[in-house]
């Protein structure tokens, strides 16, 4: 599956890769709340996979620094 596949990417990123990743997918989700209010977000499906991926990348975040430790 297609989400199994971007999980499996994440996991084998280092941490410093997963910061960048998570800053482009907050600031992804903003500029998409924006063109949501302003009315021009054609598809608004994309906002809800934008959030879900977010708590992907935390996720393994989290599971690196727990495996740390």
């Amino acid at each position: 599956m297609k989400i199994n596949k971007y999980v499996e990417d994440l996991k084998n990123k280092s941490a410093a890769e997963l910061s960048e990743e998570l800053v482009a997918a907050k600031k992804e989700l903003f500029n998409l709340r924006f063109q949501n209010a302003t009315n021009q977000l054609d598809n608004t499906s994309r906002i809800k996979e934008v959030r879900k991926n977010i708590a992907r990348i935390q996720t393994v975040i989290a599971e690196k620094t727990n495996a740390a430790n």
